[in-house]
């Protein structure tokens, strides 16, 4: 994992996009975002069952498994949203970069490759992309079914129970 400012300079969502200034972990725990490298299943297992994930899938996003839509997809998981529940991905193969909004509202870019783990928490904006390879596999758990539902950005899900309760957790977000 390396989290780092997104440069915000025109080009494909998929290139680096890095600024060159790193951003600590500890400041992704400040945003309420949880980061592990576990490279045995069986820790995947046991996080889960201390946080409560019952259940779980494997997606994978590449052209080869997704076909025709892939593009489409890509640029769907890349508009800017929240979910009502907490995202855990576990990358079981290739790489990709989730981008979480920081205090001032700037994107923080977190690159994740294989046995990395990372927790979004609900409420927080967010959007993920494949890198240039075009591939990742990741291993979705969930709290209760299986479910993807994203809320894009605006005014309505800016004024929504789990956004809120979010930024009652990360006050300094609250306050822009």
């Amino acid at each position: 994992m390396r989290a780092y400012w997104f440069d915000n300079k025109e080009g494909d969502q998929r290139e680096l996009h890095d600024s060159g200034r790193d951003v600590d972990p500890e400041y992704l725990e400040k945003l309420g975002v949880l980061y592990y490298h576990f490279a045995d299943e069986k820790d995947v297992d046991k996080l889960a069952s201390d946080r409560s994930y019952k259940n779980r899938d494997v997606i994978t996003v590449s052209p080869q498994k997704m076909g025709d839509v892939y593009e489409e997809k890509v640029k769907m998981f890349f508009n800017e949203h929240l979910h009502e529940d907490e995202e855990i991905r576990y990358i079981r193969d290739g790489a990709g970069f989730f981008d979480v909004r920081s205090e001032g509202d700037e994107w923080v870019r977190i690159r994740l490759e294989k046995d990395d783990l990372i927790i979004l928490p609900a409420g927080i904006y967010h959007r993920f992309t494949t890198d240039d390879k075009n591939y990742i596999q990741a291993m979705r758990l969930f709290k209760e079914e299986p479910k993807w539902t994203p809320l894009n950005r605006g005014p309505e899900v800016d004024a929504n129970p789990y956004r809120k309760e979010y930024l009652q957790t990360v006050p300094a977000i609250a306050s822009q």
